[in-house]
């Protein structure tokens, strides 16, 4: 049964009282989500939006967010994600560009009015109150605007194939990664047994992934806002999971607490992606409290995973491979090409490629990656960094090229140049440095700051900023990026920050 038939099912048939989703202490039962559901439906009918329509969900980490989410798909129509995450500007910029005919989004977000203008701007607003109530925010849904059939997510993405584009996961897509991943429902059975905690934005892959695909077997879910410790922790202890989800950053953060092992018994392993988890963190977890980190590997792009450790590969081959991404999943090819394009030999570095069916091109055509990689004789993928300039901090993506027009609008900059600087808890943090325009007072790192945050999200935002006389610059006259290092590492350990 595919996703948008499964969630249909679900949203029909499943009891009215049974547990669906537990936030912040509270249940959402099924009706409630059924209720929402069809409150959507019942409003896009009205307005001549039917299958195949582009809904834009602004998506936030809520229970009547999900239910939204749910309806669209098993309604036949597209959802396309919006971050909230983005600061208002850049949010309505988003919409504005991707021509949507109906936005839904929370009260806060569409009472700033450049939001509301770009919604209204192209198409319908809907409000989405927090129990899950929707109203017309405004505007006139645009009849002709382009359709996706066949298309269940349109979000944008960083992506690890190209440059930042809004991509679409295709029905074929998410059903395949699905099935692949061993997701299904229990035999005879429209609900299961068994929770699943949700702590990374629904916006994102991994957050979206987890939650439909837990729904999409008939489990309870735990929706967190974001990842907190103590929250989390609770969840674990209430629920007692066997299993959970966590980036390598939530995994530092939990070590750092030194939550007592008992808090966190029933965890037998936790699954990491996003960004590369170091081996030692993984065994640390692992030593602290007998959980089994399996890391995976994936992208937007291919609806999620595409490699991955397993409990039988991690108890054969960790002591050997520790630092492998696992091995290729069911119905997925991986091969190492150079740069000339013919195949690698084992064991050498060079531009992933991927052929599955998870793939926007299908199942016979090879998609090269962003990544540097190499294949090992035992089939264990080894990621050795990226072959764009992408900083991943804590899972997020982070383009330097971004963040540098950030610090650039000041008027008294006349350049900045982003470095990745290697982080024990979140991977990479980008830094960087500035150099004042002549005749110009030099702003402080503060004014810096406070002026990207007008623009950036805030994963974005530079973790340390340096203003120079000028920037350090190799032969060719392009800014050393290995120098800028040097200089903030010298400017933390003088502060005592290293």
């Amino acid at each position: 049964m595919g996703a948008r038939s499964r969630l249909a099912e679900l949203l029909s048939k499943a009891p009215v009282d049974a547990r669906a989703v537990e936030f912040e202490d509270s249940w959402w039962h099924w009706g409630a989500l059924r209720s929402t559901a069809r409150g959507l439906d019942a409003l896009l009918t009205e307005a001549g939006l039917g299958e195949g329509t582009r809904v834009g969900v602004v998506l936030e980490n809520r229970p009547e967010h999900l239910a939204v989410v749910c309806s669209v798909l098993a309604t036949g129509r597209c959802v396309v994600t919006l971050n909230p995450l983005q600061p208002p500007e850049r949010l309505a910029a988003d919409i504005a560009r991707s021509g949507l005919p109906v936005v839904v989004a929370s009260p806060g977000t569409l009472d700033d009015e450049s939001v509301l203008g770009a919604v209204t701007g192209t198409g319908l607003g809907l409000r989405l109150g927090p129990d899950g109530g929707l109203e017309p925010a405004g505007g006139t849904p645009l009849l002709d605007a382009e359709t996706a059939m066949g298309v269940s997510i349109e979000m944008l993405t960083s992506g690890t194939t190209g440059p930042p584009k809004r991509i679409r996961l295709l029905d074929r897509q998410f059903d395949t990664a699905l099935e692949s991943s061993g997701q299904s429902p229990k035999k005879g059975a429209l609900l299961r047994s068994g929770v699943g905690l949700v702590t990374t934005p629904l916006v994102h892959i991994g957050g979206l992934w987890s939650a439909l695909s837990g729904l999409y077997a008939g489990r309870r879910l735990v929706l967190l806002r974001r990842f907190a410790l103590e929250p989390w922790v609770r969840a674990v202890e209430r629920h007692r999971p066997p299993a959970a989800g966590l980036v390598p950053a939530a995994l530092r953060t939990v070590l750092d607490a030194a939550v007592p092992r008992e808090r966190l018994s029933s965890l037998r392993v936790v699954t990491c992606g996003t960004t590369y988890c170091p081996p030692e963190l993984a065994d640390a977890f692992f030593r602290a409290y007998g959980a089994r980190v399996l890391m995976t590997y994936g992208a937007t792009e291919f609806a999620g995973a595409v490699a991955a450790w397993t409990l039988p590969l991690h108890k054969r081959w960790w002591d050997t491979k520790a630092g492998s991404a696992g091995r290729p999943l069911p119905g997925v090819e991986m091969r190492v090409v150079a740069d000339d394009g013919t195949e690698a030999a084992p064991g050498e570095v060079g531009r992933l490629e991927i052929r599955t069916a998870q793939s926007p091109d299908g199942g016979d055509a090879w998609v090269r990656t962003s990544d540097l990689a190499r294949l090992d004789e035992d089939g264990f993928v080894w990621i050795h960094g990226r072959a764009d300039d992408a900083i991943i901090r804590g899972g997020f993506k982070v383009q330097p090229d971004q963040v540098r027009r950030a610090l650039e609008r000041h008027p008294a900059v006349h350049e900045a140049a982003v470095a990745a600087l290697p982080d024990a808890r979140l991977g990479h943090v980008p830094v960087a440095a500035v150099e004042p325009r002549p005749g110009c007072t030099p702003p402080t790192a503060q004014e810096l700051t406070m002026s990207c945050r007008e623009v950036l999200a805030p994963y974005e935002i530079p973790a340390h900023i340096l203003v120079v006389d000028a920037l350090p610059r190799t032969p060719s006259s392009k800014v050393s990026r290995v120098e800028l290092l040097d200089l903030v590492r010298a400017s933390l350990a003088a502060d005592g920050a290293v």
